[in-house]
């Protein structure tokens, strides 16, 4: 699984102004961020607009992907919810040809214990022929997965590693301290992987990194050279354009940032509304 050290980046998918995906645009993104260098890409996650992508699209935006990637990076693929039985049976029954590793946000809106955390990723883990990214981002879920629920989790075979969006960083060094050696950490916060890196971490799966993936790469490769002053130096540079990211919500303002370099639209499917005016002007100056 050191393929998936690094930079991976959560794509955004690409849609028409009229709201249809964008094929082109999606082949452009792709092209993009792997010619700036990242190391792997996350398809079908949180910052794809999931819930609003119908099943039959996100298998051709998976499709095409694999087609269009042919082997240049590793693919990691989305797959969760909040019914545990109909993502095991999603995960059963997906075409995961050619993709590495599933990425599995926790629950939402059921807000389990801890004890139904490690129950729900236990059965989705033994369901899954690939292995399992756990995902923790509290801030949509409503729930935590605490650092002794992951490292509980962190035993099972097929689990290989998280994907850490909770901002805590105690909770953060307490996986770092007491995880397995070939337990991956990934940072899940732009503006956190050098210092969780700098803590033991492997690398983040990015936001940013749709927008920026040469800037972003060359400080998650500083960082984990040992290079932190030009690591520091390029997530300060980084630093003023992060808040912009989410002013709006995410993917609204990386889409932005991408339709102001020409890769996609910046349409966005409701309930969320594209970027303001304002905001991708100020979005275009630090660009």
């Amino acid at each position: 699984m050191n393929k998936l050290h690094g930079t991976g980046v959560a794509l955004v998918t690409p849609f028409t102004p009229t709201g249809a995906v964008d094929a082109n645009a999606w082949r452009r993104l792709l092209d993009f961020t792997i010619t700036g260098g990242v190391d792997y890409l996350v398809i079908n996650g949180t910052t794809g607009e999931s819930p609003t992508v119908t099943p039959d699209e996100k298998a051709d935006l998976l499709r095409v992907a694999r087609e269009h990637v042919a082997g240049r990076v590793p693919l990691v693929y989305g797959i969760g919810g909040n019914d545990t039985a109909a993502v095991a049976r999603q995960l059963r029954e997906t075409d995961l040809a050619g993709i590495m590793a599933i990425l599995s946000a926790s629950p939402a809106y059921n807000k389990p214990s801890q004890a139904g955390l490690v129950a729900h990723y236990q059965h989705l883990a033994d369901a899954s022929p690939l292995p399992l990214l756990l995902y923790n981002v509290p801030g949509r879920t409503g729930s935590n997965l605490t650092a002794d629920t992951t490292l509980t989790l962190a035993r099972h075979p097929n689990i290989i590693g998280i994907k850490e969006a909770s901002g805590n960083l105690e909770q953060c060094l307490a996986i770092l301290a007491g995880k397995p050696a070939d337990f991956l950490f990934l940072s899940g916060d732009d503006m956190l992987t050098l210092p969780l890196i700098a803590c033991g971490g492997q690398g983040i799966i990015s936001v940013m990194a749709n927008a920026l993936p040469r800037q972003f790469s060359e400080m998650t490769r500083a960082a984990l050279a040992g290079d932190l002053a030009r690591a520091r130096q390029l997530l300060f540079s980084l630093l003023p354009l992060n808040p912009l990211l989410y002013e709006e919500g995410n993917p609204v303002g990386v889409k932005a940032a991408l339709a102001l370099q020409g890769v996609c639209e910046p349409a966005v499917r409701l309930p969320l509304v594209p970027a303001s005016a304002g905001l991708t002007a100020r979005i275009q100056a630090l660009l």
